[in-house]
């Protein structure tokens, strides 16, 4: 039995497919209301990685952060999922594109975020990675455009893409800011690599290279874990993005943990469904998704987690129970 592991050396152990000694487990949730300030935010993910001990933190403010600087508005009405309600879009028309800018990272919600990482990384030093939510370009033009971003981004491709020039060097800059953290890397979140909502050519054009940027902005970075939100996901798309772990709704849409195994060399992060399981499931079927997962994947190359953020009011019994499911038995 291979001896106990610190949690960076499971992790990196994971991403090799090589032997640990139990799989790897994390969950994350929203901290609405506390993620408007980096200390308040910092005490809610410490408390909680202190109460469940997972493998990682990914930390997780309020989607607005990063576009709050524009205009942006979101406020919180009690969503489960601990997710935010727009406001009126920053962009009405398509020439409001073109007034985006890029944006300083240390100023504002992005330096409340940034304060945030500072706190966690000095609480736990390198005892816990963690790794920082950062959505990718077309998220952030969804979150600042609404409904009209894909009109647009077909009837004035050129205004769309001079908007996610701004988005995206605004990325890389906070990005830089974020390495003096102690962050291990990031966590990225594709909301539009979905046939659901464009074709592969048209995230081949408008997404993929601005992800491929964020990406390697992340040198010196030793885990980034790609999140594709949806149904109908683009996984081949990114099965070969330059990253450690891949994250999808699995117990959704396809592929499934078994398929994905043979289309990507990359890590696994799944298993466990959010709502019917960690919300409204009980400790016995926690166990028994993960046990599902592990035989799906051959407990390698497999963190155990669930398609998106855990809600809000889902049961501490259940929490615990995600990170038992691990234990050696």
């Amino acid at each position: 039995m291979t001896k106990s592991m610190s949690k960076r050396a499971r992790l990196e152990a994971t991403f090799a497919g090589a032997e640990t000694d139990r799989p790897a487990v994390a969950l994350w949730r929203h901290w609405p209301i506390d993620d408007l300030w980096g200390d308040e935010l910092a005490r809610a993910t410490i408390t909680f990685q202190k109460t469940y001990d997972y493998d990682f933190i990914k930390v997780t403010p309020n989607s607005n952060y990063c576009v709050a600087a524009y205009g942006a508005e979101a406020s919180w009405r009690g969503n489960e999922e601990g997710t935010y309600q727009w406001g009126p879009r920053v962009i009405q028309t398509a020439e409001d594109w073109a007034k985006l800018k890029p944006l300083e990272p240390r100023t504002g919600l992005q330096g409340e975020v940034l304060e945030a990482n500072r706190l966690i990384g000095q609480e736990f030093g390198d005892e816990v990675p963690f790794i920082q939510t950062i959505f990718n370009p077309l998220s952030q033009a969804k979150n600042l455009a609404g409904d009209r971003l894909i009109a647009d981004l077909r009837q004035h491709p050129d205004a769309v893409k001079a908007g996610l020039a701004a988005i995206t060097e605004s990325i890389v800059r906070f990005i830089e800011a974020l390495k003096s953290t102690g962050a291990a890397g990031i966590f990225l979140a594709m909301q539009h690599a979905s046939y659901d909502l464009l074709t592969e050519a048209e995230y081949g054009e408008f997404g993929r290279p601005l992800d491929l940027r964020i990406l390697q902005a992340t040198e010196g970075m030793w885990f980034r874990l790609i999140h594709l939100h949806g149904t109908n996901v683009m996984f081949d798309m990114a099965a070969d993005y330059p990253a450690e772990l891949i994250n999808w709704h699995d117990t959704e849409t396809p592929p499934t943990l078994a398929e994905a195994m043979t289309r990507t060399d990359k890590a696994l992060c799944g298993g466990l469904r959010q709502w019917e399981t960690m919300l409204r499931g009980t400790p016995e079927s926690i166990q028994a998704e993960a046990d599902a997962a592990l035989v799906a994947t051959g407990g390698r190359r497999f963190v155990l987690g669930t398609g998106c953020v855990t809600p809000i009011t889902a049961p501490t019994a259940n929490l615990v129970a995600a990170r038992r499911a691990v234990e050696p038995r």
